[in-house]
C-alpha cells in the first residue's frame, strides 16, 4: 500500500487537533466562571468535570492504542469526533450536576481517543520509523489551540452564552472534524516489524537489540518521566498565576508574564523541527527536562528576571510534547507503537487529572514555596531518570 501524503495528513490532523483541544481541555478556562455563575455550582465542581474527563481518558488510553494498532487511526479519531460532539451537546443541555459530569465522562473518552496520544499513534501507524518529522510538525499546529479557541470561546459566550458555545463546538466536531477524520485520513499504512529508529541516528541501539528486561526497564523509566512531566505541567498550568502573584506581581503583570509560555513552546518546537533530524530523540527529552528544571529552580530561587524562568519552562514543555511521541518510536520501533503510546498515556493522564487538586491542597497547607520546591524536586528527579534511560538503552 503506498504511503499517503504527510502534508495532507498533518494538515488534517492539525486542524482537528486545534478543534479537539479547544473544545475539551481548554474549554473550562473560558467557560468555567460563566457556568458557575449561571448554575450556582461551585467553581471547583465545574472545573472538576475536566478532571473527571481526564480520568476517563487515561482509563481508555490503552484500549485506544491497541485499536489503532489493529485497525489504524481513522476509525478511532472518527469515533472521538462523535464522542466529543455528543458530550458537548449534552453539556449544553445539562441542568443538573450529574448530567454535567456525565457529559464530561463522554468527552473524556473522546479526549482519550482524539488528542495528542491518539494522533501520534496514528502517525506512527501510518509512517513507521519516518513518523518523527510528522509528529514534530503536528505539535506546531497543536500549539495554536488556545490561541485560536480561547478568543473564539469568549466571543461565543458573549453572544450565545455558555450553552450556545458548547452547542457550536458540538456542531464543529460533527460538521468539520468528523468528515475530516472519516473521509480525508487514510487507512492503515504499511509498518515493517524490523523497522529501525527514526532519523537514521545510531547513538542508541536499534530497538531489536534491547533485551526483554532492558525493554521493560526502559518502558518503566519512560513512563515515570512522562508522568512526572505531566504532573509538573498540570500543576504549573493551573496555578501559574497564583505562583507568580506570590512573588509580588500584580494580576495584570502575572498574566502578561504567563503569556510568554505559549510563544516559548512554539519557538522551541520550531528549533526542534529544524535540527531534530541530526540527533536522537533522547536528547530532545534530556533538553526538555533540563529546561523545565532550570525554569522551576529559578522560580524557587526568586530569580529577579521571571520572564527568563518562564521562557525556559515553556521551551522545555514545548519540546517535551515532541519527545513524548518521538522517543518511544526511536527506542522501541514502530511495531506495536500505538499500543505502547496507549500504555504510556494512561498514567500521565491520570496524573494530570489529580495534579491541580493536589497542587491546590499543597499551596493551601504549605504555601507557594512548598509547591515550587516539590516541582523543582520532581524536575531534578526527571533529569536523573532520563540519564538512567539513556544508560539502559545505550547498554542494550
Amino acid at each position: 500500500m503506498p504511503k499517503p501524503s504527510p502534508g495532507l495528513v498533518i494538515t488534517t490532523l492539525g486542524i482537528t487537533q486545534i478543534l479537539a483541544w479547544g473544545s475539551s481541555f481548554y474549554l473550562p478556562a473560558v467557560l468555567a466562571h460563566p457556568i458557575a455563575a449561571d448554575t450556582g455550582w461551585s467553581l471547583g465542581r465545574v472545573v472538576g468535570g475536566l478532571s473527571l474527563g481526564l480520568l476517563a481518558a487515561g482509563l481508555v488510553a490503552p484500549k485506544v492504542g491497541r485499536t489503532i494498532d489493529a485497525r489504524g487511526g481513522r476509525p478511532v479519531l472518527t469515533a472521538s469526533s462523535i464522542l466529543l460532539g455528543s458530550g458537548l451537546a449534552t453539556l449544553a443541555l445539562a441542568h443538573s450536576l450529574p448530567v454535567y459530569l456525565m457529559a464530561w465522562l463522554v468527552m473524556g473518552v473522546g479526549m482519550g481517543a482524539g488528542l495528542y496520544d491518539a494522533a501520534f499513534a496514528t502517525l506512527g501507524r501510518l509512517y513507521g520509523k519516518d513518523a518523527r518529522r510528522a509528529i514534530t510538525t503536528l505539535t506546531l499546529w497543536g500549539g495554536f489551540a488556545s490561541t485560536v479557541c480561547w478568543p473564539l470561546s469568549a466571543w461565543l459566550v458573549e453572544y450565545f452564552g455558555w450553552r450556545g458555545a458548547c452547542a457550536v463546538y458540538a456542531a464543529i466536531q460533527i460538521l468539520i472534524s468528523l468528515p475530516l477524520h472519516a473521509f480525508v485520513l487514510p487507512g492503515i499504512g504499511t509498518v515493517r516489524p524490523d523497522a529501525k529508529p527514526s532519523g537514521g541516528v545510531t547513538e542508541a541501539p536499534a530497538p531489536q537489540t534491547l533485551s526483554r528486561s532492558r525493554r521493560n526497564r526502559a518502558f518503566l523509566l519512560l513512563a515515570t518521566v512522562l508522568t512526572l512531566g505531566a504532573v509538573t505541567a498540570s500543576m504549573i498550568g493551573v496555578h501559574l498565576l497564583t505562583l507568580l502573584q506570590a512573588r509580588g506581581l500584580e494580576l495584570a503583570a502575572a498574566v502578561a508574564l504567563g503569556a510568554l509560555v505559549g510563544p516559548s513552546q512554539v519557538g522551541a518546537r520550531i528549533v526542534e523541527m529544524a535540527f531534530g533530524r541530526h540527533y536522537h530523540p533522547i536528547w530532545t527529552m534530556a533538553a526538555s527536562v533540563a529546561l523545565v528544571a532550570a525554569g522551576v529552580i529559578l522560580l524557587v530561587a526568586g530569580f529577579p528576571i521571571l520572564a527568563l524562568a518562564l521562557a525556559l519552562y515553556g521551551a522545555g514543555n514545548g519540546i517535551g510534547s515532541i519527545a513524548k511521541g518521538t522517543l518511544p518510536l526511536a527506542l522501541f520501533g514502530p511495531f506495536g507503537y500505538a499500543s505502547l503510546m496507549g500504555k504510556l498515556a494512561m498514567p500521565s493522564l491520570l496524573a494530570q487529572a489529580l495534579s491541580p487538586s493536589i497542587g491546590a491542597i499543597l499551596i493551601e497547607w504549605g504555601g507557594t514555596d512548598a509547591a515550587l520546591r516539590l516541582l523543582a524536586g520532581m524536575a531534578c528527579l526527571n533529569l536523573g531518570l532520563v540519564g538512567l534511560l539513556w544508560l539502559t538503552a545505550h547498554r542494550g
